[in-house]
């Protein structure tokens, strides 16, 4: 049986070893690595396999490092499951840290509960995958809203990779008439770029599902 990877993030070195010695005590368990801030973090995620992180939300000084740090490794490992560790209890917190891409959160005086809130992540059964689901299909809803129908058509097949040319055959638009709505969706959006509008809607709400992919959407 394969062992479920584990990643650590946190500040207290004395901590990071009492959890390894008692996560590697399971048999189907195994930490792989760890790391003590956000740029350690981040620099992990490009380097090494894993599949769950426990990740500490308040890292070094920064209240809310861990989110930060959270959003990035969502970003350069989305397979990964995140669970937050914390002593806070905040509302506002505990929202950020699941638009950050967190699936469950662990207070640190709980931590007998982190092999069985591990092996949920894994199998896809932590208790706010639901929640968190519904909750990024809300904030997407949310900052589309502005835009029109047709606009938003349009920004779903730019999403989906296709290129201007593609979204004019399959859309029936004239070029001008595209460059029109495109320019009035990225002003509703607040951003300069097709690209920065794509990269603030998954930032802000998570990765969306996409509509049907085109068949050669870069051709």
């Amino acid at each position: 049986m394969n062992a479920i990877r584990v990643v650590l993030v946190e500040d207290d070195p004395g901590w990071i070893k009492a959890i390894t010695a008692f996560l590697n005590r399971e048999e189907d368990l195994l930490v792989v690595g760890a790391a003590t801030n956000a740029a350690e973090a981040a620099s992990l995620a490009r380097t090494l396999e894993f599949d769950v992180v426990l990740m500490d939300i308040q890292l070094t000084d920064r209240k809310l490092e861990g989110i930060y740090a959270a959003m990035e490794i969502h970003g350069l490992a989305p397979q990964a499951k995140i669970i937050m560790l914390t002593s806070m209890s905040e509302e506002s917190v505990m929202t950020k840290a699941f638009t950050a891409g967190a699936v469950n959160y662990i207070e640190k005086t709980n931590y007998l509960h982190l092999p069985h809130a591990i092996r949920a992540a894994y199998h896809h059964s932590a208790p706010m995958d639901a929640l968190l689901k519904e909750f990024a299909r809300l904030k997407r809803e949310e900052q589309l809203k502005p835009l029109t129908a047709a606009e938003r058509e349009v920004f779903d097949l730019i999403e989906a990779g296709y290129t201007q040319p593609q979204i004019e055959r399959k859309l029936f638009k004239a070029e001008s008439t595209l460059k029109n709505q495109v320019n009035k969706m990225l002003k509703k959006l607040g951003v300069r770029s097709s690209k920065e509008a794509v990269e603030k809607v998954k930032r802000i709400g998570l990765a969306p599902e996409k509509p049907d992919e085109p068949e050669n959407p870069k051709t």
